[in-house]
């Protein structure tokens, strides 16, 4: 049997919700409300800049010579998913609260995870060193690829990305996360040797994204607009989409003929999706007001995604050590 605390929510999920419910129970109004997005924005870029800091470039380049295991990994991330929320969205028009089918297709064009992807990589028994790869390229490519896929596959007030939202994708999320990457050689390993600092950066802006949109999202009456229905089968479609490309990963990289620690690494990084590139993506590209509805499915499915992939690493960490016994 799986251990059973594994499926309890972890702390930082708890943070979050607890920050919803602060946020719905006393938002932010008024003359605070451009102090909190001011101070959102810089955390924002402050986050990018260090994840390019933190990119190391010897490990892309060592990494990216395993050029079929990233291919199927993207192809999963920035195909597959896609194509997949596009077809439940289409089946699902007039059933669902539109908001919450635009965040869950939202969800299904963002890039991989890579604290988590890593981690269960590493615990099931997989190519650590080629996750770290796929995991990184996934996410500098998603700075570029998910307002393009936004762009084209979402309909927005004016019909789509306006200049001005690539604009700002650019000189909040791409500047400083290529200003980090390029100023690595001096703070480096500064930012490698300060990990609880950072970690309180990472989640610490999420948490502020997610206080101002969900204030936001209570002024204008969010919860009022959504029904205990809509809640139940956004998390039964979130489920389902995790589970059919839990299946699909496997069977492909299979077919392809990867060795077993390949298809873990496949399986783990092309089936997440990132809370932390995510929730400041959808800042950036929604207007305030609906950036509460749009990033609910995507915290949704980060933790089932947790819950999830921490009993099917353990199941893989156990049959390889029952091959090897």
């Amino acid at each position: 049997m799986p251990n059973l605390s594994r499926l309890r929510p972890d702390p930082f999920t708890l943070a979050i919700i607890a920050t919803v419910g602060v946020a719905t129970v006393l938002p932010c109004r008024g003359g605070a409300v451009p102090l909190f997005s001011a101070t959102t924005h810089a955390a924002i870029a402050l986050l990018f800049f260090l994840h390019g800091a933190r990119l190391s470039r010897s490990a892309v380049f060592a990494g990216l010579t395993h050029w079929r295991l990233h291919l199927t990994v993207l192809a999963s991330t920035f195909v597959l998913f896609p194509l997949l929320g596009w077809g439940m969205q289409g089946a699902l028009g007039g059933w669902m609260e539109p908001s919450l089918l635009q965040g869950f297709l939202f969800l299904c064009l963002l890039p991989s995870t890579v604290q988590s992807s890593i981690a269960f990589t590493s615990m099931a028994g997989g190519n650590v060193v080629a996750a770290i790869c796929s995991a990184s390229l996934s996410n500098l490519l998603g700075v570029v690829l998910t307002p393009v896929l936004v762009g084209l596959l979402m309909h927005l007030q004016g019909g789509g990305i306006s200049g001005r939202a690539i604009g700002a994708i650019f000189v909040q999320l791409f500047i400083p996360f290529l200003a980090g990457h390029l100023m690595r050689p001096w703070v480096g390993a500064w930012v490698e040797r300060q990990r609880k600092l950072l970690s309180l950066v990472d989640r610490g802006s999420i948490l502020l994204v997610v206080y101002t949109a969900f204030s936001e999202a209570a002024v204008n009456g969010l919860w009022q607009q959504l029904g205990p229905r809509d809640v139940v089968l956004l998390g039964g479609l979130a489920t389902a989409l995790l589970g059919a490309i839990l299946v699909l990963t496997t069977l492909i990289s299979r077919g392809l003929g990867f060795p077993r620690q390949d298809e873990i690494t496949i399986v783990f990084c092309g089936s997440k999706k990132s809370l932390a590139s995510g929730v400041p993506m959808a800042s950036v590209l929604f207007p305030v007001s609906s950036v509460g509805a749009i990033v609910l499915p995507l915290m949704l499915f980060h933790q089932i995604q947790l819950m999830v992939c921490a009993v099917l690493a353990r199941r893989y960490a156990q049959q390889g050590g029952a091959k090897d016994a």
